[in-house]
């Protein structure tokens, strides 16, 4: 049988965090084979750099809702209209292929065959984060996740350690394939380094434990610099954190540069030598193989999922020692050999992730689900994959 991919995709997507930068990596990977992809957004309303973003994907239409994703704060009504709505762009793109980028709509009953993508989740994140299981509260949305992820054709994590967690907490499913997210090399370069350190995500985001860097700031001696929002739109009732005597302290050693546009982010990773992400929970990390591909030496976490993608190219901390923190970063700052030899080291490791491998793996997937369920398709030759 000749091999075969989908003409379209209707593609999920939450417009917040790392999951909007892998869709339009993803969608702008397979606009070599011609398949064009439907974005169908839930989340916040896109901004004007996300609508430029997509303006530039010749092979992507979008729609968008604002429909709660299943991880908020009382969602089902959400998800359930957010259903209702997707499988009426079913019936208007008729797409070949499902992929869903969440668990609760896996669950839906679509006509084409569907794939969902396992990014991250709440119970995982909470035990990382909590050292407990997640409240009962959370009962249903295990019930849904563990439907969408058991209805699906295949399921897909970023790294072995996610797909872990999705058997630990959700029981066995069949199908399941690891594919490591991507970046494309050509968008980001070392550039002339500085005397700074850079660390990047949301600071109310405890996974990524970027406060912890910046409780490090005063005791160093070159600038700490934090790419991401600083407030949290639910924090104190008016965006604002109640601060420590430390926490402000440190504060005033930090340069907060808000959130950056994509091509701000890769100028800014090329000026940096090092980058901090002493993070607790991170099933893949889109930030760090940007820091790596831009010539930053590495100071993470030591959670599995990072020891899996960059042992051996990175300093690894324990992400409650704040003592391991400051000298690991202090180590880096008095050294300048062993500074370039891990920034060397991550980069070579970073190439490893591109873009064009995260591409072909999904479609291997895309052929596989297609092949199993013979929808309507149309051949293409796979000798150029």
């Amino acid at each position: 049988m000749r091999d075969r991919l989908p003409k379209r995709i209707l593609m999920t997507a939450d417009t917040v965090g790392g999951v909007w930068s892998y869709t339009l990596r993803l969608a702008r990977a397979l606009d070599r084979y011609d398949i064009e992809v439907i974005i169908a957004t839930m989340g916040e309303a896109l901004s004007p750099a996300q609508r430029d973003q997509i303006q530039r994907l010749s092979n992507v239409q979008v729609r968008e809702s604002t429909y709660k994703l299943e991880w908020m704060q009382n969602p089902w009504k959400d998800v359930q209209a957010a259903g209702e709505w997707l499988l009426s762009l079913e019936d208007e793109f008729e797409p070949d292929l499902i992929h869903l980028n969440g668990y609760a709509h896996g669950n839906l009953p679509w006509r084409a065959p569907r794939i969902v993508v396992g990014h991250s989740c709440v119970l995982s994140w909470w035990r990382a984060i909590k050292s407990e299981d997640a409240p009962a509260e959370y009962g249903r949305y295990k019930e849904a996740v563990q439907a969408g992820l058991r209805a699906a054709d295949c399921v897909v994590a970023p790294s072995r350690t996610m797909m872990g967690y999705l058997f630990e907490h959700y029981g066995a499913f069949e199908n399941a394939v690891v594919i490591w997210n991507g970046c494309e090399a050509d968008r980001y370069a070392p550039g002339k380094k500085e005397n700074f350190i850079l660390s990047a995500g949301r600071l109310w985001d405890e996974a990524k434990n970027v406060r912890a860097v910046c409780a490090c700031s005063f005791e160093l001696p070159w600038r700490l610099c934090v790419a991401g929002e600083t407030k949290h739109p639910d924090a104190c009732g008016n965006g604002e954190y109640r601060r420590s005597d430390d926490q402000e302290r440190s504060d005033s050693e930090v340069k907060y540069l808000g959130r950056l546009n994509d091509d701000e982010m890769a100028e800014c990773f090329g000026r940096a030598p090092i980058y901090a992400l002493p993070a607790k929970y991170e099933p893949f990390g889109l930030s760090i193989l940007e820091a790596s591909l831009s010539g930053c030496a590495l100071v993470l976490g030591d959670i599995p999922s990072l020891r899996e993608n960059w042992d051996g190219a990175s300093i690894f901390v324990d992400p409650d020692s704040k003592e391991q923190l400051k000298t690991a970063i202090l180590k880096l700052i008095h050294n300048s050999a062993l500074r370039n030899d891990l920034a060397v080291r991550a980069r070579s490791r970073g190439l490893t992730f591109s873009m064009e491998r995260t591409g072909r793996e999904y479609l291997k997937v895309y052929q596989t689900v297609l092949g199993r369920n013979n929808p309507r398709l149309h051949e293409e030759s796979l000798a150029a994959v």
